[in-house]
């Protein structure tokens, strides 16, 4: 699974996408991460999370962050924030 992420609601659209995939629920994701169930429902939402909580959840389920040039095909960065 590849996503482009682009703003807290998309990256967390696809976090939750993934925790589905790997066949877990928020409160077994939280148990893997030793964060919350309410920690990794907000940080679905968009809600946002500090780098440590991003990085627990992207290592429990499997994930890595690339980075890359921006195509001139997404919203504009105004749009963003």
């Amino acid at each position: 699974m590849v996503s482009l992420v682009r703003s807290p609601k998309s990256l967390g659209e696809a976090l939750r996408r993934a925790r589905r995939a790997a066949g877990l629920t928020q409160a077994e994701l939280g148990r893997r991460t030793s964060l919350r169930q309410a920690t990794i429902s907000s940080l679905e939402n968009g809600d946002g999370a500090t780098l440590d909580t991003l990085f627990a959840v992207l290592t429990a389920l499997r994930l890595d962050v690339e980075l890359g040039p921006r195509s001139d095909s997404g919203p504009a960065l105004e749009d963003l924030f």
